[in-house]
């Protein structure tokens, strides 16, 4: 049952949440998190544009701190201080292109940089050290699609070991025969949809492993036998709604468990009821209220985390290729994702209406 004084989303509450918590710059908390900082901002503006809060916070602050955390060779770091990585150099580019000033970056030089951490495997390393991890496909072919310069990297080599990363429940791991884990299976799905390459996936039965995640609670959790938590409302339902199939689990349900999370008193959401809230879980919480159209948020694409508005105003900015008026095709897995995605944030914006 849902605490009486949660049964609301409390919108209002948990955007001044995320408002006070960037600008306290004292708290312990604060310091903590400075190493993933930029994936912080990421969560806490994205959760504001969703809120309808897009201007909350100082757009042109935002811009010039993430440009400062630009490295030389291209990627961003999660701070000023830190070197630079994949997980973060997506992040940076997903605040610019929510501030609008993806033009501000030089886009070659962070292609450059992304391509020169693929693998002759088709895999990506986070960063210079030599991790591997479907989590870094994915943020290669999202920020190279938010760049506009897919044709950087080997796209057929990616998906194929995506696919390669796939197992005999329909799941993903984070490389070839670990376990299936929610958190790989969006970075999976979506990877694939973005290279074009959704066939991959063993449809039906990943949807059914996703379903079974669904607890008693209404929550959902990441793998069988584990506790149900907030973010998973994100990392299932994004690859259940790009593959089709949102409407297979008890969305009523997992609505209430999510409500059921909010602190009523200073706002945000934790990963379980009672728990302390932090923003990741607010804005995982949020999204997955989005994604099953929520009344009152806007709706987010379910590829790129982005609210599905500013998908299209991206989209709606590009030439018909630039590239192609300097004598290049654009790649056919590139032109075939774009056309995916345009059914994808149809298909999500109805469904939110």
């Amino acid at each position: 049952m849902v605490h009486p004084h949660r049964t609301q989303l409390l919108g209002d509450l948990h955007a001044k949440y995320i408002i006070d918590f960037s600008q306290n710059r004292d708290s312990f908390e604060y310091f903590a998190t400075e190493h993933f900082r930029m994936s912080g901002v990421y969560w806490g503006l994205t959760a504001l544009h969703l809120l309808g809060r897009a201007d909350a916070l100082p757009a042109e602050e935002l811009v010039a701190w993430v440009l400062a955390c630009q490295r030389p060779g291209g990627g961003f770091g999660g701070s000023e201080r830190h070197d630079p990585h994949l997980l973060y150099t997506l992040s940076a580019l997903q605040i610019l292109t929510l501030c609008d000033a993806l033009d501000r970056v030089d886009a070659n030089a962070v292609a450059a940089y992304i391509a020169g951490l693929q693998q002759p495997d088709g895999s990506f390393w986070g960063d210079e050290w030599g991790e591997v991890d479907t989590r870094f496909s994915y943020c290669a072919l999202c920020a190279l699609w938010l760049l506009d310069r897919l044709d950087a990297i080997n796209v057929p080599a990616a998906a194929a070991y995506v696919a390669a990363c796939k197992n005999f429940d329909g799941g993903f791991g984070c490389t070839p025969g670990n376990e299936s884990h929610a958190g790989q299976v969006f970075t999976c799905v979506a990877a694939l949809a973005i290279a074009g390459r959704l066939d991959l996936a063993d449809t039906d039965l990943l949807c059914w492993w996703l379903c079974e995640r669904q607890t008693r609670s209404g929550g959902l959790n990441g793998r069988p036998e584990k506790l149900q938590d907030v973010c998973y409302s994100w990392w299932c339902l994004s690859a259940l709604s790009i593959l089709g199939r949102l409407h297979w689990i008890d969305q009523a349900a997992l609505t209430d468990f999510i409500l059921d999370c909010q602190d009523e008193e200073g706002g945000g959401i934790s990963d379980r009821p009672e728990d302390q809230v932090d923003v990741y879980h607010t804005f995982f919480g949020i999204a997955g209220l989005s994604l099953m159209g929520r009344p009152g948020l806007a709706p987010i694409d379910p590829t790129f985390a982005l609210p599905v508005e500013v998908v299209q105003r991206l989209q709606a900015r590009r030439q018909p290729r630039s590239r192609a008026a300097e004598g290049e095709q654009q790649p056919a897995a590139a032109e075939a994702q774009q056309t995916q995605q345009q059914q994808q944030q149809l298909a999500a914006v109805q469904g939110a209406s």
